[in-house]
């Protein structure tokens, strides 16, 4: 260690902002955990499998858009899902929808940038969204 005050601050805030997020992290896994306990993989297989066809790509582009999940938790939970019964062009549709598309989101888009801006921007997330599950779907 070769300077331990400036070791110790870069732990002090290290362990602030992991601290910040770790209330987030613990929800959403809870969240994930009581989920995957109330539904069978049969069921996820049902909504969202590979056999749930355009309505799974749907109702997975419709959950990623209105849900609030950092990356970070958003790839282990997608692996998750895919290990549950889940298709591979569902959890594309869910974790691209949810990296880019934000409803929840929407108005603190349109206070900092325009109403017809913020629209845009998520219109064409979601249709570039869209196209990715496509792709990922006739790939695999």
């Amino acid at each position: 260690m070769k300077d331990k005050k400036r070791t110790k601050i870069a732990l002090l805030k290290a362990w602030k902002s992991f601290s910040g997020i770790l209330p987030e992290i613990l929800s959403v896994m809870m969240f994930a955990g009581i989920t995957l306990a109330i539904l069978s993989p049969d069921i996820i297989s049902k909504l969202i499998g590979s056999n749930s066809g355009f309505f799974g790509v749907v109702l997975s582009l419709t959950a990623g858009s209105i849900t609030m999940i950092p990356g970070f938790v958003a790839f282990p939970l997608g692996a998750t899902l895919l290990d549950a019964g889940a298709g591979y062009a569902q959890i594309a549709a869910f974790v691209s929808s949810l990296m880019a598309v934000g409803v929840v989101t929407l108005p603190l888009e349109i206070k900092y940038f325009s109403k017809r801006m913020a629209i845009l921007r998520n219109a064409s997330a979601l249709v570039i969204s869209l196209v990715f599950t496509m792709v990922i779907w006739k790939l695999m």
